[in-house]
């Protein structure tokens, strides 16, 4: 049986990309972990791991009855969590739509046998990782805006030594 390695994001303007690529290389030392490319940065809202295209099609048709409001990301808070070694950006307040459409696709995917980790939801975007060791956090001067109007499935796609995101599908958040 074929299997995709899958989970449900919100993609990041490719603007934003570009400014967030830009603001790591000049907040960080190049050697203190490995940069995410810019067309990876996301938020992940629900990780759905190694699915069949038969469960793919089901959680696809429960995204479809979603009706949630859109919201805005104010991305500007970071963090670095040492064991995992994921250097991050996140909100300081994050916004009850982006809680409630992740807890609403990670009990989606719960539902139809998709491993959800117990740890709380902490909505963020992965700007490095194997960063091990310990490092300053650039001053809190920072703010990014991103309104998501839409949230995406997405395949977690290995080549070549590189990992790469591909959107599946996506359904749009009501205005």
């Amino acid at each position: 049986m074929k299997t995709q390695r899958l989970f449900f994001g919100i993609a990041l303007p490719e603007n934003l990309q570009q400014q967030l690529v830009c603001w790591r290389a000049d907040a960080f030392p190049a050697d203190v972990g490995r940069p995410i490319a810019a067309a990876n940065l996301h938020m992940t809202l629900a990780f759905l791991g190694e699915v069949s295209d038969e469960k793919a099609q089901v959680l696809q048709q429960q995204a479809t009855r979603i009706r949630q409001q859109g919201f805005t990301l104010d991305l500007d808070d970071a963090g670095h969590w040492p064991r995992s070694g994921v250097v991050w950006l996140g909100c300081q307040r994050t916004p009850r739509g982006l809680l409630q459409l992740a807890n609403l696709l990670r009990s989606q995917a719960a539902r139809h046998g998709c491993y959800q980790s117990p740890q709380p939801f902490h909505p963020h975007v992965t700007l490095l990782r194997n960063a091990t060791r310990g490092l300053p956090l650039p001053p809190r001067d920072f703010h990014w805006q991103c309104p998501v109007d839409h949230f995406s499935l997405f395949a977690s796609i290995f080549e070549q030594g590189r990992t790469r995101y591909r959107q599946l599908a996506r359904w749009p958040l009501e205005s």
